[in-house]
């Protein structure tokens, strides 16, 4: 193919050849790409919409369009499946795409960018070229439909690599979750805020919920939410201001009465009195010694 219609010389053309073999020996589950027989700077994907997102179990395919000076220039990408995501046959404006050359890098590879296109697909699109931003029911009802079957588009040639792509991605893809299990998710009802002087904790989307409040100590508040459904149990501890079930013992304070107060002044009167006789009848002593040491003199 190549050998004979490319200069294997030309960087571009050996950076793309050495990709596609990377490809063929690395496949993966989550997207495969090919270029074109006739063109190896035009290539068809499929990728499979990203996991715990409303594009789950999809297959969405497009198309990459290499520039002649690639792996120094980035790609165009588009996409051919109805997604609700990307607008359809028209050049997306990412940051791996070429309406952001500024941001692409020579050693980022089509793996890469296709990586990075499943990342994309459950972000805010705000306003960006070729994005569309359809209802989460709405795009899970696209994702159903784009396994049924692979989209028509250009030449029998890149019909029939989108045919074989579609096939291989379908057999790896799981079952793609029906409407109706999760449109819950779009009309959320009030969360529920357990307070705590200044803390809030909130528990989001309870279906219903059996609530208890144990409170065993003054430094904190434990709070257990059981969430029926699910038989999930959130144990958050929060500061506490408010006065606790279980008020802690402390230890208890002797409160002096008037009485004491007279029994000890009375004993400390007593014990004076006692000192100045003590010390009376010393003195007494020590003078009648002295008159008896004068009178034999």
């Amino acid at each position: 193919m190549a050998e004979d219609k490319y200069n294997l010389k030309n960087p571009a053309v050996k950076r793309i050849l050495q990709e596609v073999k990377e490809l063929q020996s690395n496949p993966s589950d989550d997207f495969t790409s090919l270029p074109l027989e006739e063109n190896i700077f035009e290539w068809q994907f499929a990728i499979r919409g990203p996991d715990d997102s409303e594009f789950e179990g999809g297959i969405y395919h497009g198309r990459i369009q290499l520039p002649a000076e690639y792996p120094f220039k980035p790609p165009s990408f588009m996409l051919l499946t109805p997604n609700g995501r990307f607008e359809t046959q028209t050049k997306i404006c990412l940051s791996i795409s070429n309406h952001h050359p500024e941001h692409w890098q020579p050693s980022w590879s089509v793996r890469t960018a296709l990586v990075a296109l499943i990342a994309f697909m459950p972000t805010n699109p705000n306003g960006a070229l070729g994005s569309l931003d359809y209802k989460k029911k709405e795009r899970r009802e696209l994702a159903i439909k784009s396994r049924e079957a692979p989209p028509r588009f250009g030449t029998p040639e890149r019909q029939k690599l989108i045919n074989e792509i579609h096939e291989y991605l379908l057999s790896k893809a799981p079952p793609v979750p029906r409407p109706g299990s999760s449109d819950a998710s779009e009309e959320k009802p009030a969360n529920v805020q357990v307070t705590s002087g200044a803390a809030v904790v909130e528990i989001p989307n309870p279906p219903a919920i059996d609530m208890i409040v144990e409170e065993a100590v003054p430094e904190g508040l434990s709070v257990n939410v059981n969430l029926q459904p699910e038989a999930a149990r959130v144990a958050r501890e929060v500061p506490s201001s408010r006065p606790t079930a279980k008020v802690q013992q402390r230890p208890e304070t002797r409160v002096h009465r008037p009485a004491d107060d007279w029994l000890f002044k009375w004993a400390a009167i007593g014990l004076t009195l006692a000192i100045v006789v003590l010390l009376l009848k010393k003195f007494m002593k020590a003078s009648a010694h002295g008159s008896v040491f004068m009178d034999e003199s």
